[in-house]
């Protein structure tokens, strides 16, 4: 959290009365919140303040949602994303996590489900509780510390979001999670579990981590949902 007893956010989007809207929402809540009303102007403000959180729509003047979230995730300290759009499709979520987006909100909201997004994430960065540093299954090694994984001697290049898909399935490993299990813990309250995008996820690390590897790990029990386990 920032020196100020109140999180700071930035709200980052170019219809007024949406953003205005948000703001007195969150200042109802007991938050700080500073609005911009395009790309550029929200860059500015965050060389010139610090914030806990940002709220970014995707489609803003100047420089997009998604350019600024690469910018925050390129900081030395990045802080947790929510983008805003009113693109509802798979890829388009895709592309936002792939940008760094922690969570995602389709236009129109409620303000409640807004508010639930934003508690969710800023409980991300509280201070966490004691946990092993290294998590270890078979050979699979994650390092929690160096944001870092490994297999069978090799540095794995993980996204923000695989590093969390795994971290989770480690956390729980011979135990099969469901795909809103999955939902609730690495993408937060209220994901549309209706979209494949844990599965692609899923996917992706499947790539990463079984593909070369003569033992597979991560298994899917059809109907059920996914386990990391040596069979």
């Amino acid at each position: 959290m920032t020196n100020s007893s109140r999180p700071h956010l930035l709200v980052v989007e170019d219809e007024i009365k949406v953003a205005t809207f948000i703001k007195k929402g969150l200042e109802t809540q007991g938050y700080s919140a500073d609005v911009a009303h395009d790309g550029r102007q929200g860059k500015q403000m965050l060389n010139t303040n610090e914030y806990d959180l940002a709220i970014l729509d995707v489609n803003l003047p100047f420089v997009s949602g998604l350019e600024l979230a690469q910018y925050i995730r390129s900081r030395n300290k990045p802080i947790p994303i929510l983008m805003l759009t009113a693109l509802d499709t798979t890829i388009d979520k895709l592309l936002g996590f792939e940008a760094g987006a922690d969570d995602y909100l389709v236009k129109p909201f409620e303000f409640l489900e807004l508010l639930a997004r934003v508690r969710a994430l800023l409980r991300r960065i509280a201070p966490p509780e004691e946990v092993d540093r290294v998590l270890r299954v078979a050979d699979l090694e994650l390092d929690r510390d160096e944001r870092v994984a490994r297999r069978m001697g090799k540095t794995i290049d993980l996204t923000a979001r695989e590093f969390a898909l795994l971290e989770y399935l480690m956390r729980n490993a011979g135990r099969v999670v469901s795909r809103v299990d999955i939902a609730e813990q690495v993408w937060d309250v209220g994901f549309d579990t209706g979209t494949n995008v844990i599965d692609v996820y899923i996917s992706y690390l499947r790539t990463k981590i079984d593909k070369d590897a003569p033992v597979k790990l991560i298994h899917t029990l059809v109907g059920m949902g996914y386990v990391l386990k040596e069979k």
